[in-house]
């Protein structure tokens, strides 16, 4: 892998899957007629080879600016759109498929302060500006299990130092997940990169909306964990 002259890796490795199952017909019309209008411009290499820092009073409205890194089918990205329609939403997922079945949520109803980068989201902190962020979600994130692969978890600093300094100082950053090594992953890597914990537990945060895959989880007999930890500052 070679850099950029600003440091920045001018190529990532990417793990994992980018397309599942085959799209239906109306999944493939919103990812055509509706994606461009709702992604963020600017964060592809292609787009800001330069990696030029993003402008983000493009966003609609003036509120502060919440990440949802890997929405999945969009839920709960949706679900907070609608409960806080003064925040300004960016959600970031490289799954085509649940990049479609955001699209088709947004569809039904009427949530304008969303804006999607079909990605990685560490070309999106590339291009975020120092201290933007007020809340960063990170729900049921790809466990690679296998002890090999925990270097390709989220909870790493490849990721967390980037995130922390986009994050405000007391920017909150909540954690789901239900499994358990990577709470303990989760529970030391944080706070090293510069947040603190403030709560753990069984208890979900009273605006959470279960997914998908936390129905299934359920299901399935595993226990979900969320972890709430503040930027400090």
């Amino acid at each position: 892998m070679t850099d950029s002259p600003s440091g920045i890796p001018a190529k990532r490795n990417f793990y994992g899957r980018v397309h599942g199952k085959t799209l239906r017909p109306s999944q493939k019309q919103y990812l055509a007629e509706d994606l461009d209008a709702v992604r963020l411009h600017g964060v592809t290499r292609d787009e800001n080879p330069a990696r030029r820092q993003l402008d983000l009073s493009v966003l609609p409205g003036d509120g502060p600016v919440w990440l949802e890194i890997g929405f999945g089918g969009g839920e709960h990205l949706v679900h907070m759109a609608q409960r806080y329609p003064d925040v300004r939403l960016i959600g970031c997922e490289p799954f085509v498929n649940g990049i479609a079945m955001a699209l088709g949520r947004m569809r039904k109803v009427a949530v304008p302060n969303i804006r999607l980068h079909p990605g990685d989201v560490r070309d999106l902190f590339d291009v975020l500006p120092d201290a933007c962020l007020k809340r960063v979600f990170l729900n049921y994130p790809d466990p690679w299990p296998k002890a090999r692969h925990h270097r390709r978890r989220f909870v790493t600093p490849e990721h967390l130092v980037p995130l922390a300094r986009c994050c405000a100082p007391g920017a909150e950053f909540r954690v789901a997940t239900d499994i358990p090594d990577y709470v303990r992953q989760t529970l030391e890597e944080v706070p090293s990169a510069g947040f603190d914990l403030i709560a753990q537990g069984g208890t979900p945060w009273q605006d959470w909306i279960s997914t998908r895959y936390e129905k299934k989880a359920l299901r399935e007999g595993r226990v979900p964990h969320y972890l709430t930890f503040r930027r400090q500052g």
